[in-house]
């Protein structure tokens, strides 16, 4: 039985970043967990991380990912790039099934088990069963709501994913980098 689950989204707007993600996971044609935690914070709140796919693959790559936050001082960018480079050569890193997006404040990235790290043209960045709901929630939302915050358009976007993915909840969790 394949477990799916998952909507994580994140958006750039005027300055700011928030990063969230609903709390389902689903297992075949029913609903295992509703308040699954898919959004954690790294280097004392400074990155924001949310993951899509396998719960073991995700934490695994989210302690990859933390060990190349903590060798590269902190710098998003080199550590998404590292962690990419290994993710694509190791042969046992390259089964997993998982993505990932990744910011701090002033930077939004999705990393991909496919050695891709990725800056959306839209600052809008959404991964999972859910993402494409969200993500045109999103940019609908960037585009005729300019004055919502990054974290409200996160909020409605997700919540605009639930009203539509049977893979996606309204049990939501928002974070911000500090």
């Amino acid at each position: 039985m394949r477990i799916r689950s998952t909507t994580v989204l994140g958006v750039r707007h005027n300055g700011e970043i928030a990063l969230g993600a609903d709390g389902q996971a689903t297992m075949d044609k029913h609903v295992a967990k509703s308040n699954v935690r898919k959004v954690r914070k790294l280097q004392d709140g400074k990155v924001v991380t949310g993951f899509a796919g396998s719960t073991a693959d995700a934490f695994m790559l989210l302690d990859k990912f933390e060990e190349k936050l903590n060798g590269y001082g902190g710098q998003l960018r080199r550590a998404a790039i590292e962690l990419a480079k290994e993710w694509r050569k190791d042969q046992y890193l390259r089964k997993l099934e998982a993505m990932m997006v990744v910011c701090d404040k002033d930077e939004l990235l999705i990393i991909a088990g496919s050695g891709d790290v990725l800056e959306p043209d839209s600052d809008v960045a959404a991964i999972g069963s859910g993402a494409m709901y969200a993500q045109a929630a999103a940019l609908a939302l960037k585009k005729h709501a300019p004055h919502l915050t990054a974290r409200q358009m996160v909020e409605e976007a997700l919540h605009i994913a639930a009203d539509i993915c049977i893979y996606t909840n309204h049990n939501l969790m928002i974070e911000q980098p500090s």
